[in-house]
């Protein structure tokens, strides 16, 4: 158990216990208002459920730096509503539910290497890498005039059934990559 000397060392991107539970910090501003004592204002993400939380951070609060482990694993594939992955070090097989993961099947194709979080030694959810590469399985043809009246997107499904907005130029069995984060093309890779 890490405590942190002061609210100055609560940065973005580190992992803080806060309710006993691990977060993400996704932002930290230090303010200071008149008349006010200092805060550090938070927007923190529950690693293990999610929930993103807005707390302030006052002078002489204890704050616990967060004991989380990553460690590469392979997505193996999915039987109903169980995800099964495996530990490329010791072939350690685990599994994790449709709703634990949420979002992310969006993303899973199988063998693709995701980050394993495990928190106090215990499996508590997958991250994504940024970026992903997927193949188009299906694409509508781009018809004439559609840039002109502002639309300069149509709609194609990538691999893993998920439809993702794609430029006109993208056509069927195209490799594209893919933001993990927001579900948005970023670029055409072939």
């Amino acid at each position: 158990m890490t405590i942190l000397g002061s609210l100055n060392d609560i940065k973005q991107g580190m992992t803080i216990i806060y309710n006993n539970e691990p977060h993400k910090v996704l932002v930290a501003h230090f303010v200071r208002m008149q008349m006010r004592k200092p805060v550090m204002q938070t927007k923190l993400r529950n690693i293990i459920n999610g929930k993103v939380v807005e707390y302030n951070f006052k002078p002489g609060d204890k704050v616990e730096a967060g004991d989380v482990e990553l460690k590469k694993v392979n997505f193996l594939y999915s039987a109903g509503q169980e995800y099964f992955f495996m530990d490329n070090e010791s072939y350690e097989q685990f599994s994790f539910t449709r709703e634990k993961l949420g979002e992310k099947i969006k993303f899973l194709k199988e063998s693709s290497e995701v980050q394993l979080i495990s928190f106090n030694e215990q499996p508590i959810g997958i991250e994504l890498p940024p970026k992903m590469t997927f193949k188009v399985t299906a694409a509508p043809a781009g018809t004439k005039g559609d840039s002109a009246q502002g639309r300069v997107t149509k709609t194609a499904v990538i691999e893993t059934g998920y439809p993702v907005a794609v430029p006109l130029f993208v056509k069927e069995g195209d490799i594209i990559r893919v933001n993990t984060e927001t579900g948005e093309y970023v670029e055409r890779v072939n």
